[in-house]
């Protein structure tokens, strides 16, 4: 099987492939090292580099599989591990994990983000029921490198089963406790979680740290635990898999990084017919791809959709920050063979630095103004792309 190895899987630049065509590699070898901001890549397979170009690095991968990997090196600084297994934001930002808590919140907290935001996703819920303790480790870790006095974990009280489960594991630390989120999306985007959590209100780019906090994915904290204890870079990722396959939503943990999508749905024994776009991520913020797209360290979702209907009329489309922004609503008005005739931002959005944010994720405006913007510019009919109707 061809694998390919994404030289950015995470915000920065493009890794420097540190192998070279025709060489031999293991599971568990650095391949590609960061070229300023970015994070470490180690191979996911054991097998041989038939190819590398601007954007990824091939590997022909052996039949049979190793079942170990090649440790990365020895340290007894924890932040060192961390920087040297390639970890980044797993839920989605991809941000290197060792310079975001290369930082000291003696009068502030870690946060655990136990949100699993997205409607269908399901396997950070799925990985706490089967090792709750590793998150708590990890979160005690990351306390020690901050030096942060509290340690919360954010999770929505409708998933019961895993939030008795981390209940259980810290009921012996007067330092760490669980905070409850609102059951809306996007209620884990970071600036939500300071403000239920914390009760702080971030100002558009306003970062976690302004509220002397760092919040964490479930599967980014997991990682560190694995790098710290076992010396395991980041090679695998969990993944759900839904919409129209041949089976209930699937759960897959510790897939390969690498690993084709189609893959994954092979393993769902395939499509309902008929089907649309393969959307990689979640239903709000997923992007469509295709079936040979890699797994990456940041990937939590493959989503299989259903066809576009077909609709000629004249469109406005209004995005939005925490769902689909405008590219992604034109793209569906065409596929549905519809014209957009005006577009325009939730009126929460504002202009912070060349990018478009929202003021107050997941407290969504009225959008009557918008509306009759849309009407007047000859708008049929309208799609948002807001978090609320």
């Amino acid at each position: 099987m061809e694998i390919k190895i994404p030289l950015r899987q995470h915000v920065g630049g493009l890794n420097t492939p540190i192998v070279a065509i025709g060489d031999k590699v293991y599971r568990g070898q650095l391949i590609a090292i960061p070229n300023g901001l970015g994070a470490n890549i180690h191979s996911s397979f054991s097998g041989r580099v038939n190819n590398i170009d601007e954007n990824y690095i091939i590997i022909e991968a052996d039949e049979v599989q190793p079942p170990d990997y090649i440790k990365i090196k020895e340290s007894t600084d924890h932040l060192e591990l961390i920087k040297e297994a390639g970890i980044v934001g797993a839920g989605g930002a991809g941000f290197p994990t060792h310079i975001k808590i290369n930082t000291k919140l003696e009068d502030g907290c870690v946060i655990i983000n136990a949100a699993e935001c997205e409607p269908i996703l399901n396997h950070n819920m799925i990985r706490i029921e089967k090792d709750p303790a590793i998150i708590i480790r990890g979160l005690r870790y990351v306390m020690n490198i901050t030096g942060a006095k509290k340690g919360f974990i954010a999770i929505k009280p409708k998933n019961t089963k895993p939030m008795i489960e981390l209940a259980k594991e810290i009921k012996e630390f007067e330092d760490m406790e669980i905070k409850y989120l609102p059951d809306v999306y996007p209620a884990g985007d970071e600036r939500v979680i300071i403000r239920e959590i914390l009760g702080i209100k971030l100002k558009p780019g306003q970062l976690p740290l302004e509220a002397k906090a760092v919040v964490l994915n479930i599967e980014t904290i997991r990682n560190i635990t694995l790098a710290i204890e076992e010396r395991r870079p980041v090679i695998t990722k969990d993944v759900t898999v839904g919409g129209r396959i041949n089976s209930q939503e699937k759960v897959f943990l510790d897939v390969p990084i690498g690993t084709p999508v189609k893959t994954l749905i092979d393993k769902c024994n395939g499509y309902v017919k008929p089907y649309g776009e393969i959307v990689l991520g979640g239903p709000f913020t997923g992007k469509p791809s295709g079936e040979d797209s890699p797994i990456t360290k940041t990937l939590g979702g493959i989503l299989v959709t259903m066809p576009f209907p077909n609709d000629n009329r004249k469109f406005g489309v209004i995005g939005c920050e925490c769902g689909a922004d405008i590219t992604r609503l034109k793209a569906i008005v065409e596929g549905m063979g519809g014209k957009v005739v005006g577009e325009t931002n939730c009126k929460r959005m504002v202009e912070v630095n060349g990018r478009f944010r929202c003021e107050e994720p997941g407290v969504c405006p009225g959008q009557a103004e918008k509306v009759m913007y849309l009407k007047k510019n000859g708008a049929e009919a309208i799609i948002v792309g807001t978090c609320e109707p």
